[in-house]
């Protein structure tokens, strides 16, 4: 009896021969045996190789086991998963992107297809005295006592740098963003030539690599900062502590993919691995944190400037938010990340488990500057996995003043959910270098698509709002967001979520155990507590 692993190999003969014996009868091709042969040779080298044992067991057929496994994702999208299935973006959470980006219609016939007696199902409660409400430009200001306030809209692009997104993705999210009148995050690869030539609004945020403006070691170099944060696109800076789908993790852009426009937009020499650090290099203290914040706003000419991050160590927080009241600096704005936040690329580990979730890390900074008798000097925004009008709804009512979305504006111009971003073989040209491959984009279909979902979502937030009876989104509160906590059972939000009053942490009015265990052994001078309860 021969072995599994010639079988392959036998079998390769036998049609070998079998097209030997049709080209005798049928008329004699001889690039009939080609493709056999072919098959023949392949087959006796998956026997010899050494590197994958499946093809050494299985010649030939073991093949097929890799190229299922090369497209599981694309047959689990298209034929397994249904409409509801969230991996990490469920069919209809896509599809609502896509039908408003294109200005289809969005009204789903039938009822709902969510299991509403499924424990952590949501509604927002509604008023049986609805508001009229005269639009859906809904706006906050940002920095109102700075020299150079800024109104912004409460849904905007989040932070997605170029060179993660193709130059096209970037021209046509902030040309969108001009002709919808929102804000487009730079992400930490600076401000590139795509960002400027749109002429859309920016927050250019500054990371621990200080792309755009630093020294040739690294370092932060304010002249090269204060030429760009001064000019008149550039309307808020953000200073990037940590990231929801990687907290806490630097990263590496191998020199091979430096390109001489990436070069010259991040600041640094070809030929070199680009090092973004898992920590900035200007200031090691919560106090040294506010005071490089400061130092920025002064130098972009009184521009609203803040920090943003995802929660990790609750002391950590807490030691910022104790500078704040000892020095008296604040940030305009702080945005918190949640750690189902995307990525490029992250390792397992930190995607899965490492930071705090939207909810309970925008819950914890809200409580805190409350606590601190801060939350109405310093607006807060949110960001992680926000794509829908009750998404923003949700997120409002837990304690933010607005919402970013980034992939909820990658799906607005093109993204299938493909996940190979990473790789540089995105098939729509949205996170791709390869200059073919994103030329498929084309920028002002994208970015009319970009205006679009950023308008149609906004006024279905717009009539949200008015069935639960209110004038302004602002106005949501916890109470308004209703939860399941069981088959038989549910609560408001602000039931199941703790909040504090204003001024407890002040008056040593902690309230839960978390404020009572951990303020007071956060401290100004360092990001370390005073002691390991």
């Amino acid at each position: 009896m021969f072995s599994r692993r010639f079988l392959a190999l036998w079998i390769a003969v036998a049609l070998l021969v079998a097209t030997l014996v049709l080209a005798l009868v049928d008329g004699w091709n001889p690039l009939w045996p080609i493709p056999f042969a072919a098959l023949v040779a392949l087959g006796v080298w998956d026997i010899v190789q050494q590197r994958h044992a499946v093809l050494r067991n299985y010649p030939l057929w073991g093949h097929f086991r890799f190229l299922f496994e090369f497209i599981r994702p694309e047959i689990r999208q298209y034929f397994v998963e249904d409409d509801t299935s969230e991996t990490p973006f469920s069919r209809a959470q896509r599809s609502i992107v896509y039908q408003r980006a294109k200005g289809d219609v969005d009204s789903r016939p039938f009822g709902t297809e969510l299991d509403v007696k499924a424990t952590g199902y949501e509604w927002i409660a509604h008023s049986l005295a609805p508001t009229v409400l005269k639009d859906h430009d809904f706006r906050i200001t940002i920095g109102a006592d700075r020299a150079q306030p800024y109104s912004a809209s409460i849904f905007n692009v989040s932070a997605m740098s170029f060179g993660a997104l193709s130059a096209n993705a970037i021209r046509a999210l902030n040309r969108g963003a001009k002709l919808g009148n929102f804000i487009h995050d730079t992400g930490e690869g600076s401000i590139s030539p795509h960002h400027r030539e749109q002429g859309g609004d920016l927050i250019w945020e500054v990371a621990s690599g200080y792309f755009g403006c630093r020294n040739d070691d690294g370092t932060f170099n304010a002249e090269k900062f204060t030429a760009q944060a001064t000019t008149p696109q550039v309307k808020m800076i953000e200073v990037k502590l940590s990231q929801g789908a990687k907290p806490g993790h630097g990263g590496v852009l191998p020199a091979a993919k430096i390109t001489p426009e990436i070069s010259a937009t991040r600041g640094v020499p070809m030929g070199r691995d680009c090092i973004s650090p898992s920590r900035h290099s200007e200031f090691s203290t919560p106090l040294g944190l506010l005071q490089f914040v400061d130092r920025l706003r002064t130098l972009s000419g009184g521009k609203p400037t803040g920090f943003k991050l995802c929660i990790g160590h609750p002391w950590e927080f807490f030691g910022i938010v104790k500078a704040m009241l000892e020095s008296g600096i604040l940030p305009d704005f702080i945005v918190v990340d949640g750690s189902e936040g995307g990525t490029g690329a992250a390792p397992l580990e930190f995607t899965d488990h490492v930071g705090a979730p939207l909810q309970e890390g925008l819950l914890l900074v809200h409580n805190t500057l409350v606590g601190a008798g801060l939350r109405d000097k310093i607006r807060i925004g949110a960001s992680g996995k926000i794509v829908t009008a009750f998404d923003i709804a949700r997120t409002l009512a837990i304690g933010a003043d607005w919402c970013n979305s980034a992939r909820g504006f990658m799906f607005a111009i093109g993204c299938i959910q493909s996940q190979k971003c990473h790789t540089d073989r995105c098939p729509t040209g949205v996170a791709t270098q390869d200059t073919l491959r994103q030329r498929a984009l084309v920028v002002p279909d994208k970015a009319q698509r970009v205006h679009q979902f950023h308008a149609q979502t906004l006024h279905a937030l717009q009539e949200l709002i008015q069935a639960a009876g209110l004038a302004h989104p602002s106005d949501l509160r916890a109470h308004h967001i209703v939860k399941r906590v069981s088959s038989n059972e549910i609560r408001l939000m602000s039931e199941s979520l703790k909040y504090l009053e204003p001024g407890d942490l002040l008056r040593g009015q902690f309230r839960y155990q978390l404020y009572e265990k951990y303020w007071p052994m956060a401290r100004a001078d360092s990001f370390s507590p005073t002691a390991v309860a």
